[in-house]
């Protein structure tokens, strides 16, 4: 009994199945883990991509229609669409602004130097609503010269199931959106830079 113990005890034949036993499961995690952020970063350019292009489609006269923007919008689906079937899409947004300062919100005069708008203080009313907007965009495309933000996004599932192992979502959510001045394709019939000063 001790000769079969001491040979068992000196035997390292089976000692390559045991390290690959513990090796094996965590070099596994870490390439599906590798291969779905580098599926992430590939569907992150090529949405990058696609946006930009259907953005300068956007800008030029004639596209501004809900039709056109459908169109160039199902542009973009494709492009990714092609790729991975198993995603959903987010509402395409489109921002217009009059001019590039109006991003941010319009103009005020910080009397009180709070950094944020008072009611009270003098704005610049870029809109011609006569009130003051943190957000002076109108929805859709606008029209010629406008500055337009355009946004798509979309959800899909993980490539690999080791989300959960490694402590990431199921689903990956891209997005990727980009600024464009309209062609000037007309004169663009915007409001008057006013200096609105409310009573109290």
């Amino acid at each position: 009994m001790r000769r079969v113990v001491a040979r068992l005890r000196g035997d390292r034949r089976g000692v390559t199945i045991l390290e690959f036993a513990i090796v094996c499961p965590v070099l596994l995690i870490l390439l599906m883990g590798l291969a779905d952020i580098c599926f992430q970063a590939y569907l992150q350019a090529v949405l990058t991509g696609a946006v930009q292009k259907a953005a300068r489609d956007s800008a030029l006269e004639g596209n501004g229609t809900e039709t056109a923007t459908t169109a160039i919008d199902d542009k973009v689906k494709g492009a990714v669409n092609g790729i991975i079937k198993t995603l959903v899409w987010d509402k395409a947004s489109r921002q217009s602004f009059a001019h590039f300062a109006d991003i941010g919100g319009e103009y005020y005069w910080d009397m009180n130097k709070n950094n944020s708008y008072d009611a009270g203080e003098c704005f610049v009313d870029t809109n011609g609503n006569s009130r003051w907007d943190a957000d002076p965009s109108t929805a859709g495309q606008g029209s010629a010269n406008a500055v337009v933000i355009y946004r798509m996004g979309f959800n899909y599932p993980r490539l690999f199931p080791v989300a959960k192992l490694i402590g990431w979502s199921d689903t990956v959510h891209l997005t990727s959106q980009t600024v464009l001045k309209n062609q000037p394709y007309k004169f663009q019939n915007t409001a008057d830079n006013v200096k609105v000063c409310p009573k109290l």
